[in-house]
C-alpha cells in the first residue's frame, strides 16, 4: 500500500499541565448511529423485569469493502514503531499523527494486532486539515507504573487528544492503563501502613482524555485498568461512544469508566463497564446526553455529579438513562452534590433500567461529603423534574432501596416515581424507603411503598429564585 510521508516538525506545548511531548491533529470518519434499540422483555404476572437483552460484543472495526481505510493510510511502523511493549513508541506516533494531521484528505493511522506499543504521556494536538481514524487492533500501553513514569512527565494524564474535530478511535485492541502500582500508593484509600491511607501528592494519570473537541467517536475498543478514569471528556460537543468495554477491578480507587464535564450532545451506547468507581460520572456543564443499554457493575453506578463542591455552581440538564442493567454495585442511579453549592439539575430521566442486587438502586444524595467534618449551608445545587420510570430488579439490604436526602434550605421538587418495583435479593424483609425534604409524586404505586414524599412544592422554592442556571 502506498503510503504518504511528510516530514514536519513536532509542535510541543503544554494545556494545562506540564506535558513532555504533543503531537499535532486528528479526524474522524462519520459513522451511522446504530437506532436500534434494545427492548425490555417482561413477564406481565412477575414484579421484577427481565434485563435488557445482552450487550453486544465490541464491533469490529472492519475496512470497508474496497479494501481502502482512507485516502492516507499511516501505519505506525513506517514511522519507526517497534511494538515489543518494551521500546519507546511515542516518537513514531507522534510523527505518524503529524503526517496524518496535516493531510488535506482523510487518514488513517493505523496500529497493527499482535504488537504492544509503549507510549509515554502525550499530547495530539489539532486542529488538523481533515478528519483522523486512529485504529487501534494492537495494544497501547503506558509505562509500567509511577517509578517506570518520567519524573518531568504529567502525572495527570497519559494520552491526551487537544483541539481535535472529526475524529474515530476505533479498532478491536486494547487500551491497557497498567494501573495497579498506581492503585496500591500508600496514598491511595486504605493502601498505607495497618491499613491507612497517607497524606501527599496522589496525581495517577487519567488514561484517554479528549478536551476541547467536536464531532467525536470511540467505538468497539477494550480499555482497562487505567491508573484513574479511563475516558474523560472536558468542554467536547457531539460525542458519540458506541460497544466498548472497560474494566478494573471492584477496588480500584478512582477509575471511573467515562466522565463528561462541560460536554454536551452525548450519547453512550451499548458498552460494558466494570470498574471501582462510576461507571459513567455527569460533571458540571453537561447537557443533553443520552445513555442507552449499558451493562454497568461491579462499581458505583452511574452517576450525576458530585457537583457544588467548593461553593462552585453546577449546571446540568436534559439527561436520558435508559434501557440498561446495573448490577452489583454500591449505586445504581445517582445524584451527588455537596453542600454550598449553587446551580440546578433539571430533566433528568432513568428509564427501564434492571437492577440487580445493587445497594443504593435509586438515590439522591445532597449531603456529599468524603469526610466526616462536612456542615450544612445555605446554599445547595437545586434538584428538580427528575424521572423514575420502570425500575426494577433486587436490592442489597443494607441500605434502603430508594434515598432521597435533599438539601434542609433548598428541597428536591418534582420527582416523579412510575413502575418502580425493588425487592431485597436476600429475605422478605422489604426495607422502607428514606425521604428527606424531598417533593415528588407517585403516577403508580410502588414496591415498597413510598408515602415519605412532601406534596406540592415549598414556599422557599416559589419566593426565591435560587436557580441559577440560564434557560
Amino acid at each position: 500500500m502506498k503510503y504518504y510521508y511528510f516530514y514536519l516538525s513536532i509542535l510541543v506545548f503544554c494545556i494545562f499541565f506540564k506535558e513532555p511531548t504533543q503531537a499535532r491533529l486528528h479526524s474522524h470518519s462519520q459513522t451511522k448511529h446504530n437506532k436500534r434499540m434494545e427492548s425490555h422483555n417482561h413477564q406481565k404476572l412477575s414484579y421484577i423485569s427481565q434485563p435488557p437483552s445482552p450487550p453486544p460484543e465490541p464491533a469490529a472495526a472492519n475496512p470497508p469493502q474496497n479494501g481502502n481505510w482512507s485516502d492516507v493510510n499511516l501505519d505506525v511502523r513506517s514511522f519507526g514503531a517497534v511494538g515489543d511493549g518494551k521500546t519507546d513508541d511515542t516518537e513514531a506516533f507522534k510523527m505518524a499523527w503529524d503526517a496524518a494531521c496535516q493531510s488535506d484528505s482523510s487518514a488513517v493511522i493505523y496500529v497493527p494486532s499482535g504488537f504492544f506499543f509503549m507510549i509515554q504521556s502525550t499530547i495530539f494536538t489539532g486542529p488538523c486539515q481533515a478528519g483522523i481514524v486512529f485504529k487501534v487492533d494492537g495494544t497501547l500501553e503506558p509505562p509500567d507504573g509511577p517509578d517506570e513514569w518520567p519524573k518531568n512527565y504529567s502525572r495527570r494524564q497519559w494520552l491526551v487528544f487537544y483541539r481535535i474535530n472529526q475524529m474515530s478511535l476505533t479498532g478491536g485492541g486494547v487500551i491497557d492503563g497498567r494501573g495497579q502500582k498506581w492503585w496500591d500508593l500508600p496514598c491511595k484509600p486504605h493502601k498505607g501502613h495497618n491499613g491507612t491511607t497517607l497524606p501527599g501528592p496522589c496525581d495517577s494519570p487519567i488514561a484517554i482524555r479528549f478536551f476541547m473537541s467536536n464531532n467525536l467517536t470511540v467505538k468497539g475498543l477494550r480499555i482497562k485498568n487505567s491508573p484513574q478514569f479511563h475516558f474523560r471528556f472536558d468542554n467536547c460537543r457531539n460525542v458519540h461512544v458506541e460497544s466498548i468495554v472497560i474494566t478494573a477491578p471492584a477496588l480500584s480507587p478512582n477509575t471511573d469508566g467515562i466522565h463528561i464535564e462541560n460536554t454536551n450532545g452525548v450519547e453512550i451506547y451499548n458498552s460494558v463497564i466494570s470498574n471501582g468507581d462510576d461507571c459513567v460520572s455527569i460533571g458540571a456543564g453537561c447537557y443533553n446526553v443520552d445513555i442507552r443499554n449499558i451493562t454497568c457493575g461491579p462499581g458505583h453506578g452511574i452517576s450525576i455529579g458530585s457537583l457544588g463542591n467548593h461553593n462552585s455552581q453546577a449546571c446540568v440538564s436534559n439527561i436520558k438513562v435508559r434501557d440498561s442493567v446495573i448490577k452489583m454495585a454500591d449505586n445504581g442511579v445517582r445524584i451527588k452534590t455537596w453542600q454550598g453549592g449553587s446551580g440546578a439539575v433539571k430533566g433528568v430521566t432513568f428509564s427501564d433500567i434492571h437492577m440487580d442486587n445493587v445497594r443504593n438502586p435509586i438515590i439522591i444524595d445532597q449531603f456529599y461529603c468524603l469526610t466526616k467534618d462536612c456542615t450544612n449551608k445555605t446554599s445547595a445545587v437545586v434538584v428538580s423534574d427528575i424521572l423514575y420510570s420502570n425500575i426494577k430488579g433486587t436490592y442489597n439490604i443494607r441500605s434502603p432501596p430508594m434515598h432521597f436526602a435533599c438539601s434542609d434550605s433548598v428541597p428536591c421538587t418534582n420527582l416523579t416515581l412510575s413502575d418502580v418495583e425493588l425487592l431485597p435479593a436476600l429475605g422478605d424483609v422489604v426495607s422502607d424507603p428514606f425521604c428527606w425534604n424531598a417533593y415528588g409524586v407517585l403516577q403508580t404505586l410502588t414496591i415498597p411503598p413510598v408515602s415519605c414524599l412532601l406534596e406540592g412544592v415549598p414556599r422557599s422554592m416559589l419566593d426565591n429564585d435560587i436557580d441559577s442556571c440560564s434557560t
